[in-house]
């Protein structure tokens, strides 16, 4: 098994591409060790000491590490962690365990306006998003505010109010005339 590594935008996080599907559907977000008992691998990710988040996209996993800890000493342990998990035959999520879609409902009057907002947050965001190592999940739009979750390497990444500000709500300024405002949301 040949696992490639990627740089992502965020210094803090690097991009695994494993050559396999990770998640067949969805992503799974795991913004501490507290969270990763829904995944053997990401439990095996996280003995990796020095490892603060982990996420599953498709087909790759990104890692963040503490800024005390350089990549040269963590890579080599996390490149063995991914390799080991694939090898044991184990489930990346346990029984029961699902990735999230990056999608909340909302109905009501906004109900097509939001059905706008997702539909170019899934075709024009997330894909680009994605090659970064990182994903965006929907929280809710409100009088013209569009409130978004950014996850993965997106997650603290100087360059992602960046991102938001001037991409995304750009972006969704421009289709959607009733957007005036994207801002962030901490989960």
């Amino acid at each position: 098994m040949f696992i490639q590594t990627e740089s992502t935008p965020n210094p803090a996080t690097l991009k695994f591409l494993p050559g396999q599907t990770v998640l067949p559907a969805g992503t799974a977000d795991f913004p501490s060790a507290e969270n990763a008992d829904a995944s053997p691998l990401a439990g095996r990710i996280f003995a990796v000491d020095g490892v603060t988040a982990v996420f599953f996209g498709n087909d790759f996993i990104t890692v963040t590490k503490t800024d005390m800890t350089e990549w040269d000493h963590i890579k080599p342990g996390i490149l063995g962690a991914i390799m080991e998990h694939f090898q044991s035959g184990l489930p990346v999520m346990k029984d029961g365990g699902t990735a999230a879609s990056g999608h909340s409902e909302h109905t009501g009057e906004d109900g097509e306006i939001v059905g706008q907002i997702k539909e170019l947050l899934d075709t024009r965001v997330r894909p680009a998003v994605a090659q970064d190592g990182g994903d965006i999940t929907f929280h809710g739009f409100d009088r013209g505010v569009v409130y978004l979750h950014m996850q993965g390497a997106c997650a603290g990444c100087p360059s992602s109010t960046i991102t938001l500000k001037m991409g995304i709500e750009n972006l969704l300024r421009h289709y959607i005339p009733e957007v005036t405002e994207v801002r962030p949301v901490g989960v």
